[in-house]
């Protein structure tokens, strides 16, 4: 009798969306080539080619800005974060000095930029410190995970982990209430002076041949080791579950009684999943996971235990156009602004992850989606890919491969929440950091290539690193500003 063994599961990520406003142009490239259009035909109706050429330099610079690409985009596209950037230069924006000598307000985390408002509350119930963001109305709960290696397990266990953490998410945005769920895999070099340490301990102690050898081995691989630490953030959307607060008893205390209902199913099915669930963070223990990211060069963990969330943010801040300076560190944060378009393994980003001797943190945000608003969405998707297609018929342009794999897709994720399925936004982010600016510069090329080995595009989030290491580095489930 012969038997059939399965094969490591697969998954082929959707392109990301190419309509723009009209005929695959966003609305500023429209704007751009419609006004060089117009001045095109002031000039040339009002002074002949005399005026043709006089408006030259405009219509042709209008032009330009619109069909030339810059780092991924057409020129006229970097005109909101280039007056972005300035607006924020001009008024002392990219700045931040924390003021010691100030007592801070109860509650308060000591963030700088638009995390600033973010508060905190100690949840009596599950031992849990919950941040609270009352302008977003989110309150999120950040839980510490362990997990064996993935790419140890056989086939079937694989198959087995990747259907339960998608029946985790689907769980949860079942619900309609779920903000955001952050899975943080943070990466910090290690000397390895830790497992020799252990050996040494819980050895034999013999100098025998192969207690030397594995000596020997541990020395070897100590130079490229490094700590992993995994997090779990979940954020509860307080606007959508309005009525259940108000039965709660109202305000962030009555949210919070509705949010441990989200934490108990993410338990559950993180259990099924055969991960170690290492506790959800306290106020310590948060503080000196963000106090760590803004200072990597502070040995906090002796005391983990006293740290605090109103001292836990930067000491001084500097944000320049592609990078961070914060504290004993250098950080740039790139966007995955393209995943894989082929068939590939659950532990496609293996090669991103385990980079040697960088420290980066990936955060990766799931935005789970209701059926009745996803059916929205991809009708008005669809809507708009077929709209985009007769606008193409009309003018003559070609519908390339590109546009029938997209509308393609847009079926699939319909059949998909037709069968009972959840819908899910990803995105992607990757902080790294360095003790010096040259040392960045290094690592992010070496992290550029492992995600281009990994199948990923990435794009460095130029003029909103402040932002995007909030959303990046930290545990708080802020979600794509």
């Amino acid at each position: 009798m012969s038997t059939f063994n399965a094969g490591p599961p697969t998954v082929r990520f959707a392109r990301r969306s190419t309509r723009g406003f009209l005929l695959g142009f966003s609305g500023l490239r429209a704007s751009a080539i419609g006004a060089a259009a117009v001045v095109l035909l002031i000039g040339l109706l009002g002074a002949g080619g005399v005026g043709l050429l006089v408006s030259a330099p405009m219509w042709a610079g209008l032009l330009g800005s619109a069909f030339i690409p810059v780092k991924g985009q057409a020129l006229v596209e970097w005109l909101p974060t280039l007056l972005h950037w300035a607006l924020r230069l001009s008024t002392d924006q990219t700045t931040y000095l924390a003021r010691v000598s100030l007592p801070r307000p109860a509650g308060t985390m000591a963030l700088p930029g638009d995390a600033a408002p973010l508060r905190f509350y100690n949840d009596p119930d599950s031992g849990a410190c919950l941040v609270h963001d009352p302008h977003r109305q989110t309150l999120s709960a950040t839980l510490a995970v362990s997990h064996p290696a993935y790419v140890l397990l056989s086939p079937s266990a694989q198959r087995e982990r990747v259907a339960t953490w998608g029946r985790v998410i689907a769980s949860l945005a079942q619900t309609g209430t779920g903000a955001l769920i952050q899975v943080l895999e943070s990466t910090v070099p290690d000397p390895g002076t830790k497992v020799a340490q252990w050996y040494e301990e819980h050895g034999t102690g013999e100098r025998d041949w192969p207690n030397e050898e594995y000596r020997e081995l541990l020395a070897q691989t100590s130079l490229g080791s490094s700590t992993h630490r995994t997090t779990i953030t979940i954020a509860l959307d307080m606007k959508k579950a309005a009525a259940a607060i108000r039965s709660a008893g109202r305000g962030v205390k009555g949210a919070a009684s509705v949010l441990r209902v989200d934490m108990s199913v993410l338990e559950h099915g993180l259990r099924d999943a055969d991960l170690r669930l290492e506790g959800w963070l306290s106020e310590a223990q948060l503080a000196s996971t963000i106090r760590q990211a803004y200072d990597p060069a502070s040995d906090v963990a002796q005391n983990r235990a006293n740290a605090k969330l109103a001292t836990a943010g930067p000491v001084a801040l500097s944000e320049h156009w592609s990078y961070l300076r914060h504290d004993s560190g250098y950080s740039c944060v790139l966007w995955i602004s393209d995943w894989p378009r082929v068939e590939v393994a659950p532990h496609f980003l293996h090669a991103l992850i385990f980079a040697p001797d960088i420290r980066k943190s990936l955060s990766l945000l799931a935005h789970p989606l209701g059926t009745s608003e996803a059916l929205r969405a991809l009708r008005k998707e669809k809507t708009e890919a077929i709209t985009d297609a007769q606008h193409k018929a009309k003018v003559g342009q070609v519908q390339d491969l590109a546009d029938v794999q997209e509308y393609s897709d847009l079926l699939a994720r319909e059949q998909a929440l037709l069968n009972g399925h959840a819908d899910v936004e990803f995105a992607g982010f990757i902080t790294v950091t360095a003790d010096s600016e040259e040392g960045l510069t290094t690592a992010v090329a070496l992290i550029e290539r492992s995600a281009g080995q990994s199948g990923c595009d990435t794009r460095v989030l130029y003029g909103r690193q402040s932002q995007g290491f909030v959303v990046a580095a930290l545990p708080l489930a802020r979600g794509v500003f």
